[in-house]
């Protein structure tokens, strides 16, 4: 069978394996996908491993995006310009040598999970951006390709935020979106939708931005999941937006990944409603 797998440090919690193999139940794709913890300094060396042994994909998650950039021969245009990816394959040539691609489906996922599960759509829309770290780099792509109106990437360094924003100002043109960078502290108001991209939710430093920025119906939209994510979707409901997490993201990311290495595509709403139940029960 065709092997794929997923890096990262730490990689005990990663559900990817589970919805890989179910993707691959349910599209009849014979293949494995096991996951793998990488020492801080040996990403490279696995990937290689991993390549050589046969291997015909990976993910990658914290604290290798970055890495994992530098390391392909071919990047996709949203590697490019968020300067991560999540998502590898290995492409062998007649020779047997072996050329690896780049591809960064977080974006897409996000977008996917907003727009079609969440049934919020994201076109002509006031949109915030919380953060402006790796996380945010990889979704801020396909959020410009969405065409909201506004999109405002909101940091605590402001600096940071406009080097992310300068990054994408011809694509943000391309697609006639404004866009705009600025601190925590001078935040427009009232927008339609806003995604938290920032580590608050796991260091439990509390929401980095005020109420303000919500309005009845605001879709407030947390990067993480599970109890992570719970302060957030809280703070959410008390000024009447509505929460969500970041689980849709993480099966959609996963279903580009699948459709790209695979040429098939999941049945990621099935998948993520699975999952959902999975967790409710889970100790």
């Amino acid at each position: 069978m065709d092997q794929y797998r997923v890096f990262g440090h730490p990689i005990a919690h990663s559900r990817s394996p589970w919805i890989h193999t179910r993707f691959a139940e349910l599209t009849g794709q014979a293949m494995g996908y096991t996951k793998e913890l990488v020492p801080l300094e040996g990403f490279s060396a696995a990937v290689t491993a991993f390549a050589r042994a046969g291997g015909r994909g990976c993910n990658v998650t914290v604290p290798f995006k970055l890495e994992a950039a530098t390391l392909a021969q071919v990047r996709s245009e949203r590697v490019q310009l968020a300067q991560a990816c999540n998502v590898l394959s290995f492409h062998r040539d007649a020779a047997g040598q072996t050329t690896v691609h780049a591809d960064n489906s977080d974006g897409l996922g996000l977008v996917r999970d907003i727009v079609h599960n969440a049934a919020t759509p994201l076109n002509g829309c006031q949109v915030l951006l919380i953060g402006a770290g790796g996380a945010a780099a990889g979704v801020l792509g396909p959020l410009i390709e969405a065409q909201p109106q506004v999109l405002v990437v909101a940091n605590r360094s402001v600096d940071k935020a406009q080097t992310l924003v300068q990054r994408h100002a011809a694509v943000a043109q391309r697609h006639g979106v404004a866009l705009h960078a600025c601190g925590l502290d001078h935040l427009p108001t009232a927008f339609d939708v806003v995604v938290n991209a920032t580590a608050s939710s796991l260091n439990g430093s509390g929401v980095p931005v005020p109420a303000e920025v919500l309005k009845a119906g605001t879709l407030a939209y947390d990067m993480m999941y599970g109890p992570a994510a719970q302060g957030f979707l809280d703070w959410a409901v008390s000024h009447g937006a509505h929460p969500r997490d970041g689980l849709g993201m993480l099966v959609e990311q996963a279903a580009e990944a699948f459709a790209w290495w695979r040429g098939v595509r999941p049945p990621s709403v099935q998948v993520l409603g699975e999952l959902r139940a999975l967790l409710a029960t889970a100790p």
